[in-house]
């Protein structure tokens, strides 16, 4: 079949089950796996292998740096404790100890290629875990936090994996403590130098272009751009990709115009989805044929064989678990005191602390495309490492069936409380009328004129305070009508008044339909209508993405 086939057929493939998932309450990546599985076992279905240098150069720093502009900084910063230690300490903990029991069950395996493997299957993948938890309402600061850990681990655990590689080829001493620590800090910190300078002179430059098109265009090239010259010069490319995506969301709201920042959140979603969703369908196609290269003759000379390695996955997975689980408690114990400390009275800080939070918080830590990818990266010459790689997909496969296929279970159960949505709107709501007040100020400056000097008509500065006052107005109609004791938003005048106005529009766009059709105006000239109903149509939209309606 020719590629471009196969392309078309994996898009609606990919676009189809995330149709189907929500209505199945199953996450997408779970599906995508067990359908590439099925796939796979198709007689007459080709191998599928992708090099693993594609997935880490190629893949991870765009799907990294997707979600890194999308993570508010004020959260990152407000959960850094637990992200770092989850990201960074967890997963030297987690390489250490399963790598050590893989040393000591494999006889052929050195110690630093046992750790290396520990380095590949100790970050966790947080796409399925985050995509239940928002469906199903969990607290916003679990959120954060599993986004935050994913972010930063892959870096963690890369670099801890380039060490042990260099050690088990005899760079660097594994049992030299301080040429290790050496090494992992210098490729840390001038990963952040680098993201930093970045994302600044990417920011700066962008900021100077108007063109969304144009800015859009030079933000598909920022992640390789951080990521080729950290690795260049031995530092952690995914670390500096990931400070690079945290400022430039961070700063764009500041820098880049609000069509910028639009075109740039649709692009980068839609980037998002067909990578992340395509890695996973791409796992479940290259499990078939890991497992047949691991029954090869030259595998199990080995002595280990591809049922053996299933075990030994089965068995990290265990362990993995049961060392996250060790980790969590101890970890929410503290952040609930200091939380209680500051604010004992908040709602979110109990259910993210809480038991209850910290089971679902160690529940949540799946394995995924990094995983995946950096199996495949492995040495040709290590020992056991067709073996290996099978035991790095059982435990991506097993905790993404298993974890993820039972997550929504586990939170269901729990009954975690997650947002108050009528608080949420009246928060915003409350938010709202500071920001207007601040706009209004405008408005009452004496002798007002435009930036450019000209002197404003009698009637305008009403009608721009009466477009403040309706957005007002609306929100606080939301935060009452998502209130106990509310029947709906059911004859909030500026619900009907977006509703009407919509539908008002819906007879333009049937005339400017028709109009196309006669071909009675210039193309240019119907663009730009399209356009204006479009951008109005939008504006109308409620802010939280529901139905008009």
């Amino acid at each position: 079949m020719k590629p471009e086939i196969i392309a078309v057929v994996c898009l609606i493939i990919l676009v189809g089950v995330s149709a189907l998932s929500p209505k199945l309450r199953l996450a997408t990546p779970i599906l995508l796996v067990v359908i590439g599985i099925g796939i796979s076992l198709i007689p007459g279905v080709p191998p599928v292998h992708v090099p693993s240098e594609w997935i880490l150069a190629g893949v991870l720093p765009p799907l990294l740096y997707s979600s890194a502009i999308n993570l508010p900084l004020v959260d990152f910063r407000k959960n850094f404790g637990s992200i770092a230690v989850l990201s960074v300490l967890l997963v030297i903990v987690s390489a250490l100890v399963t790598g050590f029991l893989l040393f000591m069950i494999l006889p052929d395996l050195n110690l630093a290629a046992a750790i290396a493997l520990g380095a590949v299957i100790s970050p966790t993948d947080a796409v399925a875990a985050t995509s239940i938890g928002k469906r199903l309402g969990l607290p916003p600061r679990l959120i954060a936090v599993l986004e935050g850990e994913s972010l930063v681990n892959d870096a963690s655990a890369l670099v801890l994996l380039r060490t042990a590689i260099a050690a088990s080829a005899g760079t660097i001493a594994l049992g030299g403590f301080g040429g290790v620590t050496v090494d992992f800090a210098y490729s840390s910190v001038i990963a952040v130098a680098v993201g930093l300078v970045v994302g600044f002179i990417t920011v700066f430059f962008r900021s100077k272009l108007h063109d969304p098109v144009l800015t859009t265009a030079i933000s598909f090239v920022i992640p390789f751009i951080a990521y080729i010259p950290a690795e260049a010069i031995g530092a952690s490319g995914v670390l500096s990709v990931v400070v690079a995506g945290l400022y430039t969301g961070h700063m764009g709201a500041k820098h880049f115009t609000a069509q910028t920042r639009i075109s740039e959140r649709l692009n980068w979603r839609t980037i998002q989805f067909l990578l992340e969703n395509g890695v996973f369908f791409l796992m479940g196609l290259e499990l078939k044929d890991i497992f047949l290269d691991a029954l090869n003759p030259r595998a199990t000379a080995d002595d280990l064989d591809a049922i053996g390695a299933v075990g030994l996955g089965l068995g990290a997975a265990a362990a993995l678990f049961v060392i996250r689980f060790l980790f969590v408690g101890p970890l929410l114990a503290a952040q609930r005191a200091r939380a209680h400390r500051r604010d004992p009275h908040s709602d979110d800080a109990r259910e993210a602390t809480g038991w209850r939070g910290g089971l679902v918080l160690t529940w949540a830590g799946m394995r995924g495309v990094v995983t995946v990818a950096a199996a495949q990266s492995l040495p040709e010459d290590i020992p056991y490492r067709s073996q290996l790689i099978l035991i790095a997909f059982t435990v991506s496969v097993v905790t993404l069936l298993l974890q993820g296929g039972t997550l929504p279970w586990i939170i269901r159960t729990l009954r975690i409380r997650g947002v108050d949505e009528a608080a949420d709107h009246a928060e915003f709501a409350t938010l709202v009328d500071e920001l207007r007040e601040a706009g209004l100020q405008v408005l009452e400056t004496p002798e007002l004129v435009l930036p450019d000097g000209e002197e404003v008509v009698e009637g305008v500065v009403e009608r721009v305070r009466t477009d403040a006052d309706l957005r007002s107005e609306s929100a606080w109609e939301r935060a009452r009508s998502a209130g106990p004791d509310s029947s709906g938003d059911q004859g909030a005048p500026h619900r009907q008044y977006r509703v009407l106005r919509l539908e008002v529009l819906r007879a333009e766009r049937l005339a400017l339909l028709d109009a196309r059709g006669r071909a009675s105006y210039s193309s240019r000239i119907l663009v730009r209508a399209q356009l204006m109903l479009d951008q109005e149509e939008s504006r109308l939209q409620p802010s939280d993405g529901s139905d008009a309606h």
